[in-house]
């Protein structure tokens, strides 16, 4: 039996969950959700909680049994209070900012880059130097910042680019000085 699935999600006040067709919609006060389940998973929905069960035991429904509770956690998580991630930028020079829908940042390339923010996920900078992307899809969101990330990742000398505000970098020291 998977640890994880066999969780029941119980359901704060305000949001209601519907199952149709292979579908499950989410809504809550800050939005709405919809994820599609594959047919090896049977997801019930009672007054106060979601049950998610496995039709049969072979490998692949085992598997779904918890990536299906946890996604509609996801979800019900995300239309409640919503997901942030934080990013932190390193560098002399190195800066972001919003203007109207897109995301400028100067990241010490010849020209700015210039990112335009999706509907569903909102971009804020605080300061120059600190990013912040929020949204009700863990997914989008996690995948934008990591885009944001890649433009340039922190290198392990000097600490430089663009990292998440909990990650660490490791160090390495650079070369010797001078000659023996």
């Amino acid at each position: 039996m998977s640890r994880i699935g066999k969780l029941p999600i119980t359901l704060p006040k305000g949001v209601k969950v519907s199952v149709t067709d292979g579908t499950v919609t989410v809504e809550g006060p800050k939005g709405k959700l919809v994820q599609s389940c594959r047919p090896e998973v049977e997801i019930t929905v009672s007054a106060t909680e979601v049950a998610v069960a496995r039709k049969e035991e072979t490998k692949e429904a085992r598997s779904f049994h918890g990536l299906y509770r946890q996604l509609i956690h996801n979800m019900i998580v995300g239309v409640t209070t919503g997901f942030t991630k934080r990013l932190q930028i390193n560098g002399v020079g190195y800066r972001a900012e919003v203007k109207g829908s897109s995301l400028m940042l100067n990241l010490g390339y010849s020209n700015p880059i210039e990112l335009l923010i999706p509907g569903d996920v909102k971009i804020a900078c605080e300061g120059p130097t600190v990013i912040v992307v929020s949204g009700i899809d863990k997914q989008k969101v996690g995948q934008i910042s990591a885009d944001i990330r890649s433009l340039r990742a922190p290198e392990p000398y000097k600490g430089k680019g663009i990292k998440y505000d909990t990650e660490t970098i490791r160090r390495k020291v650079g070369k010797a000085g001078g000659k023996k």
